[in-house]
């Protein structure tokens, strides 16, 4: 098994990405809350010299840059069942949209589950690409997120239909 990461720049600061053979599976910032042990992410490469993290790397510059929406990329995040699950209703949000905890609990039968996926959204591995940031609380509300509040912000910003940004006072 070959674990591997590269760090890139980016507007939202350092991010790692990590591979595991030909699959992606994590992005971390730099002050990531529940970001696993340097050692977990095998040897630092180069991206020009591994194509998987050098593809990852160039799609998320172009995602950050607004000219890429949705990600082509093999993912794989360590979670448990109910993780696993929680993120692959995440990854179906669409773009420039949000959903709450709760309306995701529901999915599972339960609105009572609200904590429990805000739990499971909080140890997605894959931030960004796994889009996190498009859940929100109960009333909207931008509520916790593994890069912080500030980058939450930047990434729905980022994803926002034009008229609604145009129409947005702050």
């Amino acid at each position: 098994m070959s674990i591997r990461h590269t760090v890139i720049d980016t507007d939202l600061g350092p991010i790692t990405l990590v591979a595991v053979d030909e699959t992606i599976t994590g992005l971390y910032f730099r002050q990531h809350i529940r970001r696993p042990s340097q050692e977990s992410f095998g040897p630092e490469v180069a991206n020009p010299t591994d194509p998987l993290l050098n593809e990852a790397a160039r799609q998320l510059g172009e995602y950050l840059a607004g000219d890429r929406a949705e990600f082509d990329l093999p993912l794989a995040g360590d979670g448990d069942l109910f993780q696993q699950a929680v993120w692959e209703l995440v990854t179906r949000i669409p773009r420039g949209e949000t959903m709450t905890y709760g309306r995701i609990a529901e999915q599972f039968g339960d609105r009572r589950l609200a904590q429990h996926v805000g739990q499971a959204v909080g140890a997605n591995p894959l931030c960004i690409l796994v889009p996190c940031h498009r859940v929100v609380g109960a009333n909207g509300s931008l509520t916790g997120y593994a890069g912080g509040l500030r980058r939450k912000r930047f990434l729905l910003e980022l994803e926002e239909p034009a008229a609604v940004g145009a129409a947005r006072l702050f």
